[in-house]
């Protein structure tokens, strides 16, 4: 039988901001609880009271990862260095039994040149590629006999160097995209390796995601 706690967990859950504020306790609970009424009342097909929602709501445990612990405080501390790219463009095909054919082309031409920005993620039904937007001629002709379902130009990547560890640490990439959440900013793409941390971006974000990314450090 669900009960408000349940019902209080489950909206509290579904709700990052929500559950931001009220570890920051800047939130009201009288105030929240009022708010909540109408929604937990339809959840449980019965009117019920502020008081419980509030008491509810005190008794509430937020993850443990909301918390400023001191793991995540050092990791952030030993950010190593944050690197910006520009001019790239994604591409997108679906997977097919000639597509890492395809593919080989590019890591050719990738190889040899140290300065063209590169990555490649390959999931069950499609592949994304992206790369510095001066290869676009070669990638279309290296995928001119797959099937495109996406592309977007005028991207930027933020690359972030991790400390060794940083996978043990829970509730680090949480706290990363929070803080660009609370911003606007809206992340194109996200690609990671174990001690490197890449965002993409459309360009007129890239300044606000940088400031965030930099403050992370602080």
């Amino acid at each position: 039988m669900k009960t408000i706690a349940n019902c209080v967990q489950e909206i509290i859950a579904s709700s990052p901001f929500l559950e931001e504020g009220l570890s920051r306790e800047i939130i009201n609970f009288s105030a929240l609880a009022k708010d909540l009424n109408a929604p937990i009342s339809k959840m449980l097909r019965k009117p019920v009271k502020d008081g419980a929602i509030m008491m509810a709501l005190r008794r509430h445990q937020l993850p443990r990862h909301l918390e400023n612990s001191e793991q995540l405080r050092s990791v952030f501390k030993n950010l190593g260095d944050i690197t910006v790219r520009s001019n790239l463009s994604d591409f997108t095909y679906h997977n097919s039994n000639t597509l890492i054919r395809s593919h080989s082309q590019i890591l050719e031409s990738v190889s040899a040149n140290r300065q063209i920005f590169y990555a490649f993620t390959r999931g069950m039904l499609e592949s994304n590629i992206i790369i510095s937007s001066s290869e676009k001629d070669r990638i279309l002709k290296a995928f001119k006999d797959e099937t495109q379902i996406g592309f977007q130009d005028k991207l930027s990547a933020i690359s972030i160097y991790l400390p060794k560890g940083n996978s043990k640490i829970t509730g680090l990439y949480y706290q990363i995209f929070k803080r660009l959440a609370w911003v606007n900013v809206t992340l194109y793409e996200v690609v990671s390796t174990t001690n490197e941390f890449t965002i993409v971006v459309e360009d007129h974000l890239v300044d606000k995601a940088f400031s965030v990314i930099k403050r992370l450090k602080g």
